[in-house]
């Protein structure tokens, strides 16, 4: 069994306010609570950027195809200006994203940085304006295209000192802080590298606004030969241009060009005598492994109405009351888990599956046994138990999990009441 990491603390989670008499403390779930400040609005700020991909505070946390690197699962490794300067330059923020659109050459590979934002905790950070804080950003290091050998060049340099790009599809053995902070950065790069092309007019796009943007060029130089370039570099100054065609992209706003976070909906169903709790197993869950149901929510609907239809189409329970309790980003690859708890209402609660084949089973299980089950049998999926946990109980999902705060409220205090917990 892996030791399950500490979740993040709420901020302000002792402040004394009407909202916490009436509510009670804030949850904080695993993924959340960033130290980063994103001042996101000096994405577009190229004095700023310049001086913060060089400040000696300034650090990338690295990822190749997707996989972060660390020294282990618990460790990630925040690589210095120096490490990554053979790779992105000494300075690609240098010109300003008018002259990288009008120079936009689609056949070569720019390597892919996001700004995440600034640490303000660190004592030595950056100062810019009123703002000071050790800037962070996350950097696209899979060779491909024209940087395939940069990227390898420092990928080598890197492994040479024993650190290795993290893979599997889920990290949750990171401390809370740089869990956060990957969740954003496995976001960003993951958005970046899904959207390619303009899902308007088809053409490729451009990465712009530190990496939180990407933009359809009306102009691209590929077509043109190399020689149309002076010297025949990147960094030399275009002659001329190509232009693409129109595209609706590039009149008024269009969300088209923005990160996407798609809402899901997630809930713990108690029964109509708040005496159990309502759980699913899916098929490729290990044996006596359940959790609570979730789904995606959809257009024009509620977080209620989602919660309610999820349930009744996976398990034919019918809900009445339903209550936002927290919620979780997810960064595979961009969901917000959005944690709900609902009372199904008397008469509606009888379980049926012939709706959405989507879960192998699903049951009411006391609150006792939830309560015992948080206690001793909980895990990520493929790992085991912890040791007091008896053979043949169930099994639950770890506290990094969003479903296990909602159960550890279920059983606890937030419906009121005595604790079963």
């Amino acid at each position: 069994m892996s030791t399950q990491p500490e979740l993040p603390e709420p901020l302000h989670a002792n402040l004394d306010s009407m909202l916490s008499r009436k509510f009670g403390k804030e949850v904080a779930n695993y993924f959340s609570g960033s130290r980063l400040n994103r001042v996101s609005f000096l994405r577009t700020d190229n004095a700023f950027l310049s001086a913060a991909i060089k400040h000696p505070a300034t650090s990338f946390l690295l990822f190749n195809k997707l996989a972060p690197l660390g020294h282990d699962p618990t460790k990630l490794y925040f690589a210095s200006f120096n490490d990554v300067k053979p790779l992105i330059g000494s300075d690609p923020y240098s010109k300003a994203e008018e002259q990288l659109i009008s120079e936009y050459n689609s056949t070569v590979t720019i390597p892919q940085l996001v700004f995440l934002g600034i640490d303000e905790q660190h004592e030595e950070g950056l100062e810019h304006k009123t703002y000071k804080g050790a800037p962070c950003f996350a950097l696209d290091v899979t060779p491909k295209g024209t940087i395939e050998k940069e990227a390898n060049s420092v990928i080598d340099a890197l492994e040479e000192r024993g650190l290795k790009f993290i893979e599997g599809r889920l990290h949750m053995s990171l401390p809370a802080g740089d869990a956060a902070v990957f969740a954003q950065a496995r976001s960003m790069l993951d958005w970046n590298s899904r959207n390619p092309f303009c899902a308007q007019c088809g053409q490729p796009t451009l990465s712009i606004n530190a990496g939180a943007k990407r933009t359809c060029p009306p102009t691209d130089l590929a077509s043109l030969p190399t020689t149309a370039m002076q010297g025949g570099t990147v960094d030399a100054k275009p002659i001329s241009a190509t232009e693409r065609p129109p595209c609706a992209s590039r009149k008024g706003i269009s969300n088209i060009c923005f990160p996407r976070t798609d809402p899901t909906v997630i809930m713990a169903v108690i029964s109509p005598e708040g005496t159990h709790v309502l759980l699913g197993r899916q098929k490729r869950y290990p044996p006596l492994w359940y959790s609570t149901l979730a789904g995606f929510l959809e257009p024009a609907e509620s977080v209620e109405e989602a919660v309610r239809r999820e349930v009744w189409e996976e398990a034919g329970v019918k809900l009445g009351r339903v209550v936002v309790h927290s919620t979780q980003p997810w960064p595979y690859p961009a969901n917000l888990m959005i944690g709900a708890i609902a009372q199904a209402v008397p008469g509606g609660d009888e379980i049926s599956l012939k709706h959405d084949p989507e879960l192998e089973d699903a049951k009411w299980v006391s609150v006792e046994e939830v309560a015992e089950a948080l206690r001793v049998g909980t895990s990520q999926l493929g790992e085991g138990p912890g040791s007091e946990y008896k053979e043949g109980g169930l099994r639950l999902p770890p506290r990094t999990a969003i479903a296990h705060q909602l159960l550890h409220a279920v059983v606890g205090d937030f419906l009121g009441g005595d604790s079963k917990i």
